[in-house]
């Protein structure tokens, strides 16, 4: 949505800002190169592909989440496309509910 540079400040800005100082330990550095390395075996969206459609994957989805007890293993990781991710993260947010 953004070009590079207004990128990096709308991310500083969510992270310094309005994310929790435990989750921005959880996405740091590692995060980022285990996330890139995973999209790198997993290019397409794995939801995307159970329902016949090829689409680029460009997120990593926890399963089980970190908050939950999740970890960065690779069982618990999944592909998806930007739409699929959103779908899915408001699904759980609303069973905690």
């Amino acid at each position: 949505r953004y070009c590079d540079e207004h990128r990096q400040v709308a991310e500083h800005q969510y992270n310094h800002y309005l994310r929790d100082p435990d989750t921005n330990k959880r996405y740091g550095r590692a995060w980022k190169k285990i996330r890139a390395r995973f999209l790198l075996q997993h290019p397409l969206c794995e939801q995307c592909r159970s329902e016949g459609r090829l689409t680029p994957a460009h997120e990593v989805h926890h399963i089980l989440p970190l908050a939950n007890g999740g970890t960065n293993d690779e069982g618990n990781l999944m592909a998806l496309c930007k739409s699929c991710h959103s779908s899915i993260t408001i699904g759980t947010e609303n069973r905690k509910s």
